[in-house]
């Protein structure tokens, strides 16, 4: 099958945008290995693979934020700009990223001119100096916008548009300064249905107009809906590019995960008793991330929850854990209500919480390993909430043995542990109070082979003792405890698979392709 390079040569003509043989390194960490991808022009590319597969870095690449190590950018054939010349990366290539980079107290014309507003006797671009023509700066937005026939105000506030209105925005306002090849990562994340189609129409508007897109994507379906063409990133390399149409969803899944359909299972183990009693329920629950939302959690089961990163899971961890509050619905702890958006209330009720992010939600840097680890636990280390001493050092050193935490003992910073050492200290802390319910979000999340071992085993000890486990994690090992993994997609539980799933088949639901594709 003939990739995009080879089809780009035998035409004779160089590909709009392409990268040959990049590699990229951070430390030990390999980002990038002889990285390559070739974008002709007109066509919308998807790029996918999974998390840590190499995308972000690409990116970052491909619009000058990061020189390679080694390996060449060309755009039309000619190599990229110097890393310096960030006039010379506008004019060619312009990323819209998932979090939005338009500035909300703007309107719509400051956003689109930022930086280059036109001065009221100076007709150059940008504007020059003295004082911006407020007049000519509405008047240029405005036919910039219907130039790309995008439906906005000029005159709006930036923050008042919608997503997809913002989107298309940083599209316009990166075609103004000439490029005409235009990278979307995730666009579709915070779109619904409705949005997504229009979003997909001014693509293929614009690709008739001649602009040239590279389009990432969690959700395959999407990618045969769009693209004419996929290349597959997986553990930094480049695995294969096709044309979409060649390329069944079966084996564009085997791509990403090195795994046939057929292969990959790991022992499945009994189910849950299904006369155990249920100790978490939730019914109906729904917020701005997440809708509808029913599940069920027996004493003793793990359940993992997976699905792209603004699929909705992890806002739904936060809602169990009282750091959101869901707009409607119910949650239910052995039959008791759970309180709603209330950290401390959650915490009494008997949930334990890891947080996605151990340095900004689960780490006070300055205080110790035992501080840290009995935070939520005052009120049983010393009368009135004030600590003793001796109860800390005890209760410390109780933890410090059951998780093996590497320290030289509870006095110490906690700041001067490693990752792994760090992470199994917030762990502690969740197990502290005796949860009955332990949410875990990437739980092994920058954390050494070891140590993930160690906090991944913590798991089958606590399931012993009755409590529900929930696993939120973009990581496979992460969810192989689960008696049953639950995918969410655009906000919804839309498949579940049993312990002993495979790779292929777990990936084929967090993309979005059904066994009917």
């Amino acid at each position: 099958m003939a990739s995009a390079v080879e089809k780009a040569a035998a035409g004779g003509v160089p590909a709009l945008a392409e990268a040959a043989r990049v590699s990229k390194r951070f430390g030990q960490t390999v980002a990038l290995a002889e990285a390559r991808l070739a974008v002709l022009r007109g066509e919308s590319h998807a790029l996918v693979g999974r998390n840590g597969a190499g995308k972000s870095t690409l990116v970052n690449v491909l619009t000058g934020i990061f020189p390679p190590d080694s390996g060449q950018v060309r755009f039309d054939g000619e190599p990229a700009p110097a890393p310096a010349d960030r006039d010379g990366w506008r004019a060619r290539v312009a990323c819209v990223y998932q979090k939005s980079t338009i500035v909300p107290e703007l309107t719509v014309a400051e956003n689109l001119f930022i930086n280059r507003q036109p001065g009221g006797k100076d007709r150059r671009w940008p504007g020059g100096r003295g004082l911006i023509s407020w007049k000519r700066m509405r008047r240029e937005a405005a036919e910039l916008l219907g130039a790309w026939d995008v439906a906005v105000d000029p005159d709006t506030r930036a923050g008042d548009l919608g997503v997809e209105s913002r989107q298309l925005v940083e599209i316009a306002r990166a075609l103004s300064f000439g490029a005409r090849f235009i990278i979307l990562d995730e666009p579709t994340a915070q779109l619904d249905n409705t949005e997504i189609e229009r979003l997909f129409g001014r693509m293929r508007a614009l690709q008739e107009s001649g602009v040239t897109f590279l389009f990432i994507s969690h959700h395959l379906q999407e990618v045969y809906e769009v693209c004419q063409t996929v290349t597959v990133f997986r553990d930094a390399r480049w695995i294969t590019t096709a044309p979409v149409a060649e390329l069944p969803k079966a084996a564009l899944v085997e791509a990403m995960t090195g795994e046939a359909a057929s292969l990959g299972s790991g022992p499945s183990r009994p189910a849950v008793d299904s006369a155990a009693a249920v100790r978490l329920e939730v019914s109906g629950l729904s917020d701005g991330a997440y809708r509808d939302v029913d599940l069920r959690v027996r004493r003793g089961e793990v359940v993992g929850l997976a699905g792209s990163s603004a699929s909705g899971k992890i806002e739904l961890a936060e809602t169990l854990v009282g750091l959101r509050r869901a707009g409607s619905g119910t949650v239910r702890l052995d039959g008791e209500p759970l309180p709603r958006g209330d950290v401390r209330g959650a915490l009494r009720a008997g949930v334990g919480f890891v947080p996605r992010d151990r340095h900004l939600q689960g780490l006070v840097a300055g205080l110790s390993v035992g501080e840290n680890a009995g935070m939520t636990i005052a009120d049983r280390l010393g009368p009135y909430g004030i600590v003793k001493p001796g109860r800390l050092a005890a209760f410390a050193r109780e933890s410090i043995g059951d998780l093996g935490i590497v320290t030289a003992g509870p006095d110490q910073p906690v700041s001067d542990l490693s990752g792994g050492n760090q992470q199994k200290v917030v762990m502690a802390r969740a197990l502290a109070n005796d949860p009955r319910v332990l949410v875990l979000i990437n739980p092994t999340a920058g954390v050494d082979v070891k140590s993930k071992e160690a906090l991944l085993a913590v798991i089958g000890a606590v399931r012993e003792t009755g409590t529900a486990v929930i696993i939120i994690s973009d990581e496979l090992d992460d969810l192989r405890p689960a008696d049953r993994v639950l995918v969410f997609f655009h906000g919804r539980i839309t498949a579940e698979h049993e312990a002993g799933w495979s790779d292929h088949d777990l990936v084929a639901s967090i993309e979005g392709v059904t066994s009917d594709d």
